[in-house]
């Protein structure tokens, strides 16, 4: 079992570039990115491309690479929705660019919309949406994004953000109507 401090005490090995540090505190929150990212590719069909197990490595790995000021642990899985956000665009990108041809597809705004390595311009759409959502209002665009790759609750996005928890609420409610917006224009 996981003591209290252990989480934040690994956080700040992991900060100062601590192998064992980053090794336990991987070991630690594995298991919660990979539910996480199994939740994000669950409607994919046996055997696609991109597995759970595939994108929490990648973003451990990508997390392990660089150097980051953590606060807390709610922090540390906003990086990782961060990063795992980067990864599955990144593949939409490949995945799009070998089928060529698809064109433009139009897309409407579900809270529940999975990542599909069969459809990636859904994901490349929702991409380009959160960064033009951010020129506008970076924060809402957070929330939406450690909610939808992070999977985080609505007390851990208004931790991490320094918030409360309506405040939350609010800037989730605005862009989500402004993601289904953007994507019925």
């Amino acid at each position: 079992m996981t003591a209290p401090g252990d989480i934040t005490r690994l956080l700040a090995g992991f900060e100062r570039g601590d192998r064992q540090a980053t090794e336990r505190l991987a070991n630690l929150v594995y298991a919660h990115l990979r539910r996480l990212a199994a939740a994000k590719l669950q409607n994919e069909r046996t055997g696609h491309s991109f597995q759970p197990t595939m994108l929490v490595n990648d973003a451990i790995l990508k997390l392990a690479g660089k150097r980051f000021s953590i606060k807390n642990r709610a922090h540390f899985f906003a990086l990782a929705a961060r990063c795992m956000r980067q990864i599955l665009v990144d593949h939409a990108r490949q995945r799009n660019a070998v089928k060529r041809g698809g064109g433009a597809e139009m897309i409407v705004w579900d809270e529940n919309l999975e990542y599909s390595d069969e459809k990636p311009n859904q994901l490349l759409l929702l991409d380009g949406a959160l960064t033009r959502l951010a020129i506008f209002d970076e924060q809402k665009a957070r929330v939406v994004e450690m909610k939808y790759f992070g999977g985080m609750t609505n007390e851990e996005i208004a931790r991490t953000l320094g918030v409360g928890i309506t405040k939350v609420k609010e800037q989730y409610s605005f862009a989500i109507a402004w993601l289904r917006r953007e994507f019925e224009s």
